[in-house]
């Protein structure tokens, strides 16, 4: 382990290596239950892995598994130990964990429940591997790769041209239109769901409050939401006049008060009403929270 990792950080590394455990479990569950009985390919090396599987039999795991080695060992000194430790475990543990399970599930035949449930299950298990800071490299080794070579290149859109690469190519192989559309469902419900463990449900709202009395409402905020209010600097386009507008982030019962409270004091206010994905801090969730 890298120099300076204390023991109570040796703890949490166990823990979150417990759960990159489970994640990689129920990631290889959905592939073995969903994907592999009915030949889906959502992307990444563990996908194409599957392609080769319907054709020769050769496991997914150890296939995916093997495809990693060489970026392994290309990228290893730019990983780090830690990094590199936890990549190598995960992608050992997902490939093993799907070896294991294949053909130990008849769940479905339909192709639509399969992609649609096993882009859900997938996404959990990812969603859950990035929490504890997990990784099974593939594509996303693949992607790291390439960026070193052309770093105009986002990780993000390399990541979806090289998943994008696998539908097609199973859709080739498989010479099965159908495959390549549930295979991009699967990718599209496991993405929303990794978003969605890794950011939760947005249940704050910002207001952006344009009144011709900001300290009217900003007192009354203060006195009945108990909330923080920031005043932005503004410029009128239209009449060049100098305004201030109130920003203020509520919770989503605090929605309905706020605006009865604008209403009341200036009813010709314009508010801008915007989806917050997470606020970290005083009367919200605190900065080291999980």
């Amino acid at each position: 382990m890298e120099k300076g990792l204390k023991k109570g950080n040796i703890l949490k590394f166990l823990v979150d290596m417990f759960f990159v455990t489970l994640a990689c479990m129920i990631m290889a569950f959905a592939f073995a239950a969903f994907c592999i009985p009915l030949d889906i390919a959502p992307g990444g090396f563990s996908g194409l892995a599957t392609v080769i599987y319907s054709f020769t039999g050769a496991p997914v795991g150890a296939v995916s598994f093997i495809m990693c080695i060489p970026l392994f060992v290309i990228l290893y000194k730019d990983m780090g130990a830690i990094n590199f430790l936890k990549t190598l475990y995960g992608t050992f543990a997902f490939s093993f964990f799907i070896d294991i399970m294949t053909g130990k599930f008849d769940i479905t035949n339909d192709l639509f429940l399969a992609s649609v449930f096993g882009g859900i299950v997938f996404g959990v298990g990812v969603g859950l591997l990035f929490k504890f800071k997990g990784t099974t490299g593939g594509t996303e080794l693949l992607a790291l790769l390439i960026q070193k070579r052309f770093p105009h290149f986002t990780m993000g859109n390399l990541i979806l041209i090289l998943d994008g690469m696998v539908v097609l190519i199973a859709g080739i192989a498989f010479r099965n239109f159908e495959i390549m559309v549930y295979s991009g469902i699967n990718i599209f419900i496991a993405t929303k769901v990794i978003d969605f463990i890794q950011e939760g449900t947005s249940y704050t709202k910002a207001f952006y409050i344009f009144t011709s009395d900001p300290i009217g409402i900003r007192n009354a905020i203060f006195e009945t939401l108990d909330r923080g209010v920031t005043f932005i600097k503004a410029k009128g386009g239209y009449s060049n006049e100098d305004k201030d507008i109130l920003f203020c982030v509520v919770s989503r019962m605090e929605v309905a008060v706020l605006r009865e409270l604008i209403s009341d004091i200036d009813p010709d206010a314009f508010v801008i009403l915007a989806e917050v994905s997470e606020v970290l801090g005083e009367g919200f969730k605190g900065v080291t929270e999980e």
